[in-house]
């Protein structure tokens, strides 16, 4: 069994040091007048949001200026998140709930590495935990989709067990309709939780198996999980 965590607003939350750190490196990279709050963020990958972001403000999109604010953005988060990243309410023990479980615990998610393992750290959880960790520029396909990711997941799960996994024995948990409809897509279950921008009637509407206001419950919740 495999439980796949999404990281922002799921896990974790930072209040708005993502887009501050984005507009930090832009500015510096490519124009003063850099804006970073001018296109949507939830349930999207990382890569897609970079290449946006350059095409909003006028920035030649390309493979280079994609990596640039990619590289700069890293270097900046982390200087941002002490005293503003923090888990969101139950998560640490759902998390710790999965971990001491017989399934394997992980993340399924947009960010990219270095940023999703600085927001994790930065919250207080233990990045270890997560054995199988997908991250937003690990699509294998061009472009790039999160519902190129749960596939990306299984693979892992079958290489570090050395066995195949039923994508019905694998579930997403997730905020937004993008984590909702990747899972759907491709088979897996979906607890969604509404403390992002959808509220519980746009998950349930959107596919979810069960949807909850937050991941409070730990007992309700990792005996539904790991059913």
């Amino acid at each position: 069994m495999l439980i796949l965590f999404d990281i922002d607003m799921t896990l974790v939350q930072t209040r708005g040091a993502g887009i501050e750190a984005l507009e930090a490196a832009g500015r510096e990279l490519f124009t003063p007048a850099f804006d970073a709050e001018s296109i949507a963020y939830g349930g999207r990958i990382d890569p897609v949001i970079f290449a946006e972001l350059l095409e909003v403000n006028r920035v030649p999109v390309s493979h280079k200026n994609v990596e640039l604010l990619q590289e700069r953005y890293a270097a900046r988060l982390p200087v941002l998140l002490p005293g503003r990243a923090e888990a969101m309410p139950g998560a640490v023990e759902l998390v710790d709930a999965v971990t001491c479980s017989s399934a394997m615990s992980g993340v399924l998610t947009g960010n990219v590495e270095p940023t999703g393992t600085a927001k994790l750290e930065a919250a207080g959880f233990e990045v270890g935990h997560f054995r199988v960790r997908v991250w937003g520029n690990d699509s294998p396909h061009d472009p790039p989709e999160r519902d190129h990711l749960p596939p990306v997941a299984l693979d892992r799960y079958r290489d570090l067990t050395g066995k195949a996994i039923d994508a019905g024995s694998a579930t997403i948990v997730g905020d937004t309709v993008h984590d909702v409809a990747c899972a759907k897509a491709h088979g897996l279950r979906c607890l969604a939780v509404a403390t992002g921008k959808w509220g519980g009637n746009d998950l349930a509407e959107a596919g979810a198996d069960l949807v909850v206001d937050d991941l409070t419950d730990t007992a309700r919740l990792a005996d539904w999980l790991l059913r």
